[in-house]
């Protein structure tokens, strides 16, 4: 099937699910994404009732990720902002899937520049879905097809696209590493640490099962098995202590962790909803300074 791989559309309906099921003010608000998603995607991804509606219910192992979801996409568009301010005007999102930033943002899409880095498949899909729905394509969006598997370089791809090696950005990478190996991410942050001083990466990573909070455990147990049954198996899991080293040895001098308490305690205090991240996934930044 031509289009998004399934965890793209999970994380898209995740987003959605906020602001279905819970209340303002929403911590990130993006249904947008989820449109993208024809019928066939949708269904594919066993996210349509029968009448064809949208599927979300509290209950939905998907749904229950969504604070995760809205919290780690608030985050990284907090970043971006936050770097926009000292001059960094380039942003880099690797597995772009159905991210919607340009389209959302043209505040952002304004001052940046973009670049979107997914497989080729994926890209024309999408290219294609915007034009259906005639939503905007900024000229300071770039779309970047990468062969991930062929071992092609998205660095030496980004460049050929546009992007200026020279200046610092932000490289985004979330909700990929539980699917890759340890050495396809090490190789993922070498390629960025060489990239200008003053380049931020931000990626986010799964904790083994043991190191999560006890009462997420079932949750965690079926969202891992619905992965798995649909071709994508979670292979690689990470305490904070590894995965900061791991950034370090890749070459950042600056690494920080933030943790899903640190998200909660930054966008989902005092809510009447109860949203809150899981605690089985945390963040790194990770800056080459000098």
């Amino acid at each position: 099937m031509a289009g998004p791989d399934l965890t793209a559309v999970g994380a898209a309906f995740g987003r959605a699910a906020h602001v279905i099921l819970d209340d303002p003010p929403y911590v990130f608000e993006d249904t947008l994404s989820i449109r993208l998603a024809d019928a066939d995607v949708l269904r594919a991804a066993q996210l349509l009732t029968s009448d064809g509606q949208l599927a979300a219910a509290r209950d939905d192992p998907r749904a229950q990720w969504r604070g995760t979801f809205v919290s780690r996409a608030r985050y990284v568009e907090d970043l971006v902002v936050e770097r926009l301010g000292t001059g960094v005007d380039q942003y880099v999102i690797l597995g772009a899937g159905l991210d919607t930033v340009a389209q959302r943002r043209s505040d952002l899409a304004s001052r940046l520049r973009i670049f979107e880095v997914d497989q080729p498949s994926t890209q024309r899909w999408k290219q294609e879905r915007l034009r259906e729905l005639a939503l905007p394509v900024p000229p300071s969006l770039h779309f970047v097809p990468v062969d991930f598997e062929s071992g092609e370089s998205w660095v030496t791809a980004i460049v050929s696209h546009g992007f200026n090696a020279a200046r610092p950005s932000v490289i985004a990478s979330t909700g990929v590493t539980q699917y890759i190996s340890v050495d396809a991410i090490a190789t993922t942050m070498r390629e960025a640490a060489r990239l200008a001083p003053g380049t931020t990466f931000v990626c986010t990573f799964v904790l083994p099962v043991d190191l999560i909070d006890a009462d997420e455990r079932e949750l965690r147990a079926l969202t891992e098995e619905r992965a798995a049954t649909r071709g994508y198996p979670w292979i690689s899991f990470y305490s904070p202590e590894q995965f900061l080293s791991l950034a370090r040895a890749a070459g950042f001098d600056d690494v920080q962790h933030v943790s899903a308490k640190a998200l909660n305690e930054r966008y989902c205090v005092a809510r009447s909803d109860g949203l809150r991240a899981v605690s089985g996934e945390h963040l790194i930044t990770a800056t080459r300074t000098k």
